[in-house]
This record gives structure tokens, sequence and C-alpha cells, in this order.
């Protein structure tokens, strides 16, 4: 007799995830929620967009790549929701717009309550620490597609910017500087490269290295750091041009997308140190420093641009609020590059 738990799917256990869920979504609640009984969508009160003169809405999707075969290798679930987040919601602000609500979306072969509960608990605790609400999602088994350890998820969020506070390349100018923010670590670019490394070296996810002081595997599940908050209030507190998101592609290539066609950003690599791992993965895997740039953050995970006289405020207002900053370069007349001195 075929049954839908006979051909793998177990419904039971989806309510029972959902049941799990229930409290840690509801931590990353805003006001302008509204419960819709049925859980079919997501409910946002539009009326909260009534204080802007022209409300731009901004909208955002991504995933979280290949980091998620790390977290199921080492069997931590917890934090890779918060990943999910800063991929999404801190594109969000990088044109000034401050993240409203975010919907999610896991497939996995099998559901297991309490890993699902994990993975969504991170990305409601990446709203929260965001400003934003999980509003809704979706959890999709698939068996036969997926093995019962598999899973991957991805998310979309939306935003909201005064058209008249726009962020962006338009408002650079040459004599600007840039501030680096400081990431927490791998964040969630170039783990294609980290588990070739992981394969090619003597590496293992439980092995202690002195740099580390802890496991590579809690190490390289460290989760992304979350900017938006951080970003809003250097908005509102000193004059921003324009901010940079450093994902995959590295700093220079991020931070050009960032910049006019007729400046450049010359960048001073002296001016931080990269956080150990990075020392680690390129000793262990025999990476040039040219891949380095191109493939990770380096210790970078948010750029902004502003005048030079905002700089000292801006890096005093980030450290009071436990983010290290600083000034890693300045514009100069170019061809709309960011680079390396």
């Amino acid at each position: 007799m075929s049954t839908y738990e006979a051909a793998g799917v177990d419904i039971e256990a989806g309510e029972r995830a959902v049941a799990l869920m229930k409290d840690k979504v509801a931590r990353s609640r805003r006001p302008e929620v509204v419960d819709d009984a049925s859980g079919f969508a997501g409910l946002f009160d539009a009326s909260a967009l009534l204080k802007y003169r022209r409300p731009l809405l901004a909208t955002s999707t991504d995933g979280v790549g290949t980091k998620v075969m790390i977290a199921q290798q080492y069997g931590k679930h917890d934090t890779i929701g918060i990943d999910l987040v800063g991929m999404v919601l801190d594109d969000l602000v990088v044109c000034g717009a401050e993240p409203l609500f975010m919907t999610d979306y896991v497939a996995c072969g099998k559901v297991v309550p309490e890993r699902i509960a994990e993975i969504v608990g991170g990305v409601a605790e990446g709203c929260r620490l965001a400003g934003a609400a999980l509003v809704g999602g979706e959890t999709a088994e698939h068996p036969g597609a997926m093995g019962p350890d598999e899973y991957d998820l991805a998310g979309a969020g939306t935003g909201v910017v005064e058209a008249s506070a726009m962020l962006g390349p338009e408002r650079v100018a040459a004599g600007d500087v840039v501030l680096g923010m400081a990431s927490s670590g791998v964040h969630s670019n170039g783990y294609s490269l980290v588990r070739h490394v992981l394969r090619e070296s003597s590496l293992s996810l439980d092995t202690v290295l002195p740099e580390l002081g802890r496991p590579l595997g809690e190490e390289l599940l460290e989760p992304t750091r979350i900017y938006s908050l951080h970003c809003l209030e250097l908005a509102r507190a000193v004059e921003v041009h324009a901010y940079a998101h450093i994902t995959g592609g590295g700093v220079e290539s991020n931070l050009s997308r960032s910049l006019p066609a007729h400046l450049d950003a010359l960048l001073d690599r002296s001016s931080w140190t990269p956080p150990a791992i990075f020392g680690v993965l390129s000793s262990y895997g025999k990476i040039a420093q040219r891949d380095l740039d191109r493939t990770f953050n380096l210790g970078v995970g948010m750029a902004a641009v502003l005048p030079a006289d905002a700089a000292d405020a801006a890096v005093r207002l980030l450290a009071g609020r436990g983010l290290d900053a600083w000034v890693m370069g300045e514009v100069v007349p170019g061809s709309g590059q960011a680079r390396y001195r």
C-alpha cells in the first residue's frame, strides 16, 4: 500500500518542527507584523510606510552556499540561519534601506524536527539582530532527491528607504575615505575553496590549531556578522555616501560596485590584520594572494565610503557599538575600480 510516509515524507515531523521553532520565530517579531490565522501568508502593516515621502521598497534573495555542507558534516545547525540573514538583509542596507521582514525556505532529505528548529531558529535570531521580522517560510522534504542528513536553505527580504536618502555611487566624491568594518571570519563565501583545502590537506574539522584556539569546524561555522543596524545608525549620525557588502569576489570586486565610473578607491592592505583563519587557509591550501583577494573578505565584512572629516566620528560610533572599524583607503580620480596600492 502506497502512502506519503512510505514515500519518505513525514507530515507529523513537519508539524512538530513548526511547533519547536514557534517561540524562536516570535523573538524576531516587529510591531508591524499582523497575524494570519491560516498561516499561508506573512502579513506586514504597510501603513508603517506612510511616514515616508517617497518610500522605495528594496528586496534581496540569497542562500548560504556550500557552508551548509560544513554545518552538516560538523553536526552544528543553530547558526547557519544567521548566515542566511547576513547574506540577504545586509545587501538591502547597502542602499540605505531598513530591513523590514524576511521569509525563508529550507529543503531537506528528511525532516528531523529538532534540526529544522535549530536552522530556522538561527534565521529568527539573525532577523532579530538585523531589526527585521521573520514573517514566514517553508520547509520541504525531498526524499530521494536529497540524503536524509542533507539540507539547503535560501531566503528573501524586503526593506524600505526614503528616495532622497538612498545611498550609492552617485554620492561618492574624490577625497572620501573608505571605512572598513571587521568581519567575524570567513562569513558565507568561498566555502568551495575551503572544502577543497580540507580535502587536499591534513586538516579536519576537529583539528585544533594554536592560531585559532578552537576546533577548525567551530571557526568555519562562526556566523556571519550582521551589519544592518550598525549601518543604519551610522548613516543617521554622520554623512555616509555609500556602503559595500563584502561577499563573494572579495573587497576589490564588491567595493567597485559602489564607485562611480570616474573614481577609484585606493586601499591600504597594511591598515588591518586579517583574522588568523585566512592565514591557515592560505598556508595549508597554498593559496596565492590574488586568489585570497578574489575569494574571501579577509577580515572586512562591510565597507563605508564617507567624507574624510566624518571618519573619526564614524570609528568612535562603531566602536561604541562593539564593532571594530578603521580607515582602509581613499577615493581618487580613476575608472571605477577599487584596488590595493
